[in-house]
């Protein structure tokens, strides 16, 4: 039995109820819900504008919803400051990398490690047994993190020299190191070339199934998000549009007028 078929019937790992944002005047998010159950690839689609960066935001604690809440297991994440979301199991990437780019590949992932920790300043200078402990076991996680994304051989190197596509997977890399419940993907196709996009959806799936992790995945390449997605939700004009399987809301009429425009228009 596949992940996407445990997910069925469990109640929602992340609920997003009635979200709104208004920046000023302008509405970017109206009202939006949707359910995420443990275990789902789940696709955020719609045309440039449609709000899916400002829910994404949101998720991460980056905005302030001017309405509704964000569920995470049944308990709210409003209240949490940004930095303290990846405690609760929200990991993310970036549109753009955000990377460390004067830091190697192993040091930028041990970063991802930080919420992981609970040392202090006294016990870190005394280099205390437990401390050297959870050292040596954070530092096992990073280097099988490393092997897992094919990253070793680039362990040592500095990330600003290295390839747009590879410095995805050190982000992506970073992201794992923290454990995540759900893992945000923004835009990973962005930047990449036809073959990477198959390598990427393959390694997507791999992550959902090896590690048990729930993911999110905004996304523009339409061949991507339905290859690889068991649920989809279509936004525009920050609106939900439509919300099904992938074949459901490529079929949706609505949908398709998002995209293409229809002929009396």
């Amino acid at each position: 039995m596949t992940q996407a078929q445990l997910a069925q019937g469990r109640d929602p790992l992340l609920a997003v109820r009635d979200v709104s944002v208004v920046f000023g005047g302008i509405v970017a998010l109206n009202g939006v819900s949707f359910d995420m159950k443990q275990g789902q690839i789940l696709g955020l689609i719609g045309p440039n504008g449609a709000g899916k960066t400002t829910l994404f935001n949101c998720l991460s604690r980056l905005y302030q919803p001017s309405k509704g809440d964000i569920l995470m297991e049944g308990v709210s994440i409003l209240s949490r400051p940004p930095h303290r979301i990846a405690e609760i199991g929200i990991g993310r990437t970036f549109q753009n990398v955000a990377l460390f780019p004067n830091l190697s590949v192993i040091d930028n992932v041990r970063v991802g490690t930080h919420s992981r920790t609970n040392s202090d300043i006294v016990s870190d200078s005394l280099k205390l047994g437990w401390v050297r402990r959870g050292e040596a076991a954070l530092n096992e996680k990073v280097h099988d993190i490393l092997g897992y994304l094919d990253l070793r051989d680039v362990a040592h190197t500095i990330v600003a020299g290295l390839p747009f596509g590879t410095q995805k997977r050190v982000e992506l890399a970073r992201a794992l190191a923290a454990d995540p419940k759900i893992l945000l993907l923004d835009e990973p196709a962005g930047g990449l070339n036809h073959e990477e996009v198959y390598v990427l959806g393959d390694l997507i799936r791999r992550i959902r199934d090896d590690r048990g992790m729930t993911v999110l995945l905004v996304e523009h390449h339409m061949g991507l998000v339905m290859s690889i997605a068991d649920h989809v939700v279509a936004l525009n004009f920050g609106k939900k549009l439509a919300e099904g399987t992938p074949s459901q809301v490529q079929s949706d009429p609505d949908v398709i007028k998002a995209y293409l425009g229809s002929k009396d228009q």
